[in-house]
C-alpha cells in the first residue's frame, strides 16, 4: 500500500494510498504537520476518510515535510501526491513547492496521475499499483497566464462593490477579458471534481462563477461567494461579468438558505446510501418478530458483572444476545450463507464474522468481530468493547468491515421497540434487537411485571426460507428466555 515517487535522491512525494479493497478516491480529514516539521518512518502525518471508514496515513520514510500538496477538506483521487518529503535537509535548496491546483485541473482520466506535471505522450496515469496504460489521451491546453491577473481583477472589482467601495481604477477589467475567464479553450470552465461536484450540489452553473484561482481556475470559495448572494434575504444576485452590484449584504459566509441547509452525500454517507438501496432492491427481505421474556437474561448479566472471570471486560444484554445469536447459528447453519449472482451458487459459510451495527458521527458503520463462533463469552466480551470503541473513536479500519457474515443492530439502545432492518450486501440474516422494558406478563399463570423485548429477523428469502429463518429467532428467543440453554445447546 505504499505509495511514493522519487524525484531527485533528496525529495520523495508520498501518494495517496488505495486504502480499502479498490477505491478511487478519499477526502484529507485533517493534517497532523505542517511544511518544516520533521517526520519519521512510520509517523502518521494525516487522517483521511474513505467511503467506508477514516484511517490514518503514516510517512514511510524519514525527512522534513517539504510541502502539503492538498489542503484538509478535500477530496483527493488514489494516486496523487498529496506531500513531499526532504529526505536530506541542509544539502542544497529546495525547490519551489508544485501548485497545489496543478494535478486537479487534468482531465478526469488523469486525476490519478502523481501530480507532478503533465504525463508523457500516449501514457496515462492510473490508479497506483496498476502500472499505465497506453492512450493517445492528453491534457487540455490551459488559458494564459494573462487571465489569472485579469479574472483577478474581475474578482476584485466584485469584492469591493459588495463591501461597499468603490473599485480602484487599476480593477476595471481591459475591453479583450473574455466573458468567462475560468474557460479552458473549448469553453468549459476550469475547476477541479470536487468543486465541479459543489457546484452542481448548490445548484451553481461554473460558466457564471468569477474565478480567482491560479490560471483562472475556479475554487471552492468562488463557488460559495456565487451561491450566497442568491440565496441572502434581500439581497441582489451578483452577475456573473464585473457589472456594478448593489447587493448591501457582506461576502461573509451565508447559509445556503433561511428554510434549508445542503450537505454533500460523500464518505461513509454515500457508502451507506449506496450499499442500502442495494441490498434493499437485490436481496427479497422477508422479516419476522417474536417478543420473548428476558427476565433470567438480565439476572444473568448482574451476575456476570460480578464475575471475576469478567473483570475487565463490558457485560451487557447485547453480548448475552451475540452468543445466543452465534449458537442459534450452530444449530442451523444453513442460514450462515451468501448469494453468488455471478455463478448462481449459494455459498455455505462454516464461519461467523459478526458484524455489530455502531452509530458514530460519521454515520452508521458495521465493523464486525472476526471468527466470532470460536470466541469464549470472556473473548467475546473483549471484542465487543474494543469493537465498540474503535468505532466511537472513528478508528474502524476497512479490513475490521469486510467479510462480515451475519449482523446485529440494536435500536433498542433509542427506546425503540423493534424494526425491519435491510441487510447488509452479502450477508444473508440481520438480527435487530428492540428496547427491554419492563412489562406486565404472564409467568407461571400469573401476570407478573417481567423485563420484556422484542427481536425481528430479516433474511435473504433466496437462500433463506421462511422455516429456516422462523428456526434461527426461535432459537435466539429461547436462549434469551433461558440463558442456560447456552449450556445445553452449545
Amino acid at each position: 500500500m505504499t505509495t511514493m515517487t522519487e524525484t531527485s535522491a533528496r525529495f520523495r512525494e508520498f501518494k495517496m494510498p488505495d486504502v480499502g479493497e479498490g477505491l478511487t478516491e478519499a477526502e484529507i480529514l485533517k493534517w497532523f504537520v505542517q511544511p518544516g516539521d520533521t517526520v519519521t518512518d512510520g509517523q502518521v502525518v494525516c487522517e483521511v476518510e474513505t467511503a467506508k471508514a477514516a484511517v490514518e496515513l503514516p510517512i514511510p520514510f524519514d525527512g522534513v515535510v517539504h510541502e502539503l500538496r492538498f489542503p484538509e477538506g478535500t477530496t483527493v483521487d488514489v494516486g496523487q501526491v498529496i506531500i513531499a518529503i526532504d529526505v536530506a535537509p541542509g544539502s542544497g535548496d529546495a525547490p519551489a513547492p508544485a501548485p497545489a491546483a496543478a494535478a486537479p485541473a487534468q482531465e478526469p482520466v488523469e486525476a490519478a496521475g502523481s501530480g507532478d506535471g503533465d504525463a508523457p505522450k500516449g501514457r496515462t496515469p492510473v490508479l497506483v499499483g496498476y502500472g499505465v496504460a497506453e492512450s493517445s489521451t492528453k491534457r487540455r491546453p490551459r488559458k494564459g497566464a494573462s487571465a489569472a491577473p485579469e479574472a483577478a481583477a474581475v474578482a476584485a472589482a466584485v469584492q469591493a462593490e459588495l463591501n461597499g467601495h468603490a473599485a480602484p481604477a487599476a480593477a476595471a477589467p481591459a475591453p479583450s477579458v473574455p466573458a468567462q475567464a475560468g474557460a479552458q479553450d473549448g469553453g468549459r470552465p476550469l475547476a477541479k471534481p470536487p468543486v465541479r461536484k459543489l457546484a452542481k450540489d448548490l445548484g451553481i452553473d461554473l460558466a457564471t462563477v468569477v474565478p480567482t484561482g491560479k490560471d483562472g481556475i475556479i475554487t471552492r470559495e468562488d463557488v460559495h461567494a456565487a451561491a450566497a448572494p442568491a440565496v441572502a434575504p434581500g439581497a441582489a444576485p451578483v452577475p456573473p461579468a464585473p457589472a456594478p452590484v448593489t447587493a448591501e449584504a457582506p461576502a461573509a459566509a451565508v447559509p445556503t438558505s433561511a428554510r434549508e441547509t445542503r450537505i454533500p452525500v460523500k464518505g461513509v454517507r454515500k457508502a451507506i446510501a449506496q450499499a442500502m438501496v442495494g441490498s434493499a432492491f437485490t436481496a427479497p427481505h422477508v422479516t419476522e418478530f417474536v417478543t420473548v421474556d428476558v427476565t433470567r437474561t438480565m439476572k444473568l448479566v448482574a451476575e456476570l458483572k460480578e464475575d471475576k472471570d469478567m473483570a475487565g471486560v463490558r457485560v451487557n444484554p447485547l453480548l448475552i444476545i451475540a452468543k445466543a445469536l452465534l449458537v442459534a447459528i450452530k444449530r442451523n447453519p444453513e442460514v450462515n450463507a451468501a448469494w453468488d449472482e455471478a455463478n448462481q451458487e449459494i455459498v455455505q459459510k462454516h464461519y461467523v464474522n459478526l458484524g455489530i451495527a455502531a452509530a458514530t458521527p460519521r454515520g452508521l458503520i458495521v465493523p464486525n468481530i472476526k471468527d466470532a463462533h470460536d470466541k469464549t463469552l470472556p473473548q467475546l466480551a473483549a471484542a465487543l468493547g474494543e469493537l465498540v470503541t474503535t468505532a466511537r473513536d472513528g478508528k474502524t479500519s476497512p479490513a475490521a468491515m469486510a467479510g462480515g457474515t451475519v449482523t446485529i443492530t440494536n435500536v433498542g439502545v433509542f427506546g425503540v421497540d423493534t424494526g425491519t432492518p435491510i441487510l447488509n450486501p452479502g450477508e444473508s440474516a440481520i438480527l435487530a434487537v428492540g428496547a427491554i422494558k419492563l412489562q406486565p406478563w404472564v409467568h407461571k399463570g400469573k401476570v407478573k411485571p417481567r423485563q420484556v423485548t422484542t427481536l425481528a429477523l430479516s433474511f435473504d428469502h433466496r437462500l433463506v426460507d421462511g422455516e429456516l429463518g422462523s428456526k434461527v429467532l426461535a432459537d435466539v428467543a429461547a436462549i434469551l428466555e433461558q440463558p442456560k440453554r447456552l449450556i445445553t445447546w452449545a
